[in-house]
This record gives C-alpha cells, structure tokens and sequence, in this order.
C-alpha cells in the first residue's frame, strides 16, 4: 500500500486506541465513584427491627417514607403482638420473622433498631457484633454497668457502632443550650443542673400492656422511674460535663403508688456531684404533667428550658431575662433514623461526648448503675 495512504490510517487508528482507552478509563472511574457512593451511604440503610414490645417502635413505622432507610425484617416472636401491628400498619408479613437470627440470615441487614425490653440489648450486641451489623437501642444502653463494658468491648473488637436514642438528643434546646453553655460561655462556668423528666406514670397515661409488663419489672427493666427516666438526666449531666467522671452519686426512690408499681420505685432523686458542680436528676412517674426539661445555672446566669424549642436564659444580674424559641435546625439532628444512617455510612462522625455516642453512654450508664446501688443501699457511692 502506498505510504501516503497507510500514515494517515495508522495515525487514525492510533487515536482511535487512545480515544477507546480514555472512554473505557472514564467507565471504570465513574463505577468505582458510583461503588463508593453507595458505601458512604447514597442509598437507603438496610435496616432490621428487633422487637415490638416498646412502644417507641411506633416511631419506625411513622419513618416507613424516609428515604434515609429501608425495613428489610421485624424480628418478633409474639404472634398477638405481631397481629396487632401488621393490622395497625398494613405490614407485610412476610418481612416478620421469629427471631434475629432468622431476621439477620434472611435479610442481611447492615444495622439493626432494637425495641425489647432493656434485658434484652445485650444479648442483640452478641448476636451482631461478630457479624459486623450496627446496632440503635433505645435509652438505656444497657440494664446495668456491667453489660455496658461488654457492649463496649463487643464494639471495639469487631468495629461496630453502638448508639442509644435518647429523645432529648434530638431537642434543639438540647444542643442550642450546650453551645451556649459550653461553647459561648455565655454564663459562666457551670454550678448546677436540674433534670426534670418524667410523667404521670406509665400505665397512666395509657402504655400498651406489652410494653408495662417489662417496663414494671426489675428483673426486664433494671428498676422504675429511676431507670426509665433517670437515664435522661445522667445522659445530659454527662453531655455537658464534656465526659468528665463525678466524685460520687447519691440516689432515693420512693414507692408512691405500690398499688399500681409493687415491683418497682415510682420516684427518683439523683445527686451527681463533681469539684466545682452539682447534678441533680428529677425521675418520676408521679409528674402532674409530663415534663422533658432541664435548668443549667452558670457562675454568672442561667438557661431553662421547657420543652423542646422554647428557653430563657439570662446571662447575668444585670441582664433581663430572655424568652427564646429554638429552630429546628439547630438540633444535633432532624431524625434519629437518618443519623444513625449517616454514622453507618461514616457521613457522621461520632464525637465521644456526643449524646448517643458508646463513649458518652458508657459513662452514663456507670453514674445510673451507680444510683441504683446507692438507692439500694442507702450510701453514696465515690467514684475513684
């Protein structure tokens, strides 16, 4: 062939090559980017729900839209219970399983939400932990301190995150009063915190029956008012202590209604103290109303909150006091569905002193298996 022909079609087909090449390169960046966006979390979390019997589970079913996650299964092995919500709701039955590990081998979640009574959460952590499924509790961590530290050690050693939903993480009054508080130092280095949390009483204000039975029992539930609700308190003291261990932990529980609750306390007083600051956690069964709300009391003013958006703080003597109203956007998060989402895909970076975080809990749960010991006991208990 002539060379002035052959030339140009080896040019042609030299750039033709390249352009192939670069095109086939292209595809392969673009479905590894689209690998990577699906591993940090651009995709629904496959979630499993483990029980039915807290009536908190109610939440998961009112997120059944939220494009943060998908219900792969419900592991729950009460069929009446079963009944009733797959009426309630319209579930598939064939998403419902006996146990979590039938759940777990028919599902493959990536995280599971667990609602079983308290006594339970552990036993879920083993089941999990080796087969690298994150696990949400509902608040407390853990029935005592001692299941807290394996749960710990379950998560370091298979690298699993552990969070515990408190409702009050997800108040804007929560982080807004923290950032004011600790952040701003708008007044003055913390002196005292009162916690006020609590109701009329579980079977009062109308609990299912599913959820009483465990809630009432000390066995299932680690005690009364002082566990259901004295978790919020230790859980915030410890937030906005930054982590810091106390010096020691005082507790008295009271049976005010033995009628309603023979088993358990109705009624908590819990002191937390530390060098320069007092802690002092209100849990009741026993409220007139129910109350989620907390005053922090600095060296120079104070901030109280009422409710989940609304405060007045006063940052000092001379200052008047201020009514404020919170945004929403100023919560630490807007779901607790979609951030433990976000902490599975790693789009979410637990801080240890954060509300939900292991870290945070853990120490939250030593200061409340503390107050148990010391209500029993009658003493207080110094942490060393």
């Amino acid at each position: 062939m002539n060379s002035q022909y052959t030339k140009p079609i080896l040019d042609f087909l030299k750039w033709k090559i390249i352009l192939t090449n670069f095109i086939m390169l292209m595809i392969s960046f673009s479905l590894k980017a689209q690998a990577i966006d699906e591993s940090f979390g651009n995709r629904p979390l496959r979630l499993g729900i483990i029980g039915l019997s807290h009536d908190h589970v109610h939440a998961v079913f009112q997120n059944r839209t939220n494009p943060d996650i998908v219900i792969v299964g419900i592991a729950e092995s009460d069929t009446a219970l079963v009944t009733r919500y797959v009426n309630q709701y319209n579930l598939d039955r064939k998403i419902i399983f006996s146990s979590t590990e039938e759940l777990i081998s028919k599902t493959k979640p990536e995280a599971v939400s667990v609602f079983t009574p308290i006594s339970e959460h552990i036993k879920i952590v083993r089941i999990c932990a080796p087969l690298k499924i994150h696990v949400m509790v509902e608040k407390p961590l853990a029935i005592n301190f001692q299941q807290a530290k394996e749960m710990n050690e379950l998560s370091r050693k298979w690298g699993i995150e552990i969070i515990t939903n408190y409702e009050t993480t997800w108040y804007p009054v929560t982080k807004d009063a923290y950032t004011k508080t600790i952040g701003e130092k708008l007044i003055g280095e913390t002196r005292k915190m009162v916690i006020h949390d609590g109701h009329k009483g579980p079977i009062e204000i109308g609990c299912s029956k599913d959820f009483t039975n465990w809630l009432t029992d000390p066995v299932l539930n680690g005690g009364g008012a002082i566990i259901d609700f004295g978790c919020y308190g230790t859980d915030l003291i410890s937030y906005f202590m930054n982590g810091e261990r106390p010096t020691s932990v005082t507790a008295i529980t009271q049976q005010i209604k033995p009628d309603i609750y023979p088993k358990v306390d109705d009624e908590a007083t819990i002191i937390v103290t530390y060098p320069k600051m007092q802690g002092i956690i209100q849990a009741s069964w026993n409220w007139p109303v129910s109350r989620k709300d907390m005053e922090i009391y600095g060296k120079t003013g104070y901030i109280i909150t009422s409710d989940n958006v609304h405060m007045k703080i006063r940052t000092n003597e001379q200052a008047p006091e201020q009514m404020l109203t919170i945004d929403k956007d100023k919560a630490i998060a807007q779901n607790p569905f979609s951030f433990f989402a976000s902490v599975v895909s790693g789009k979410i970076k637990l801080a240890s002193n954060d509300p939900s975080s292991l870290s945070l809990n853990l120490l939250a749960m030593e200061i409340l298996d503390a107050a148990v010991q010391s209500a029993r006991s009658g003493k207080t208990i110094y942490f060393k």
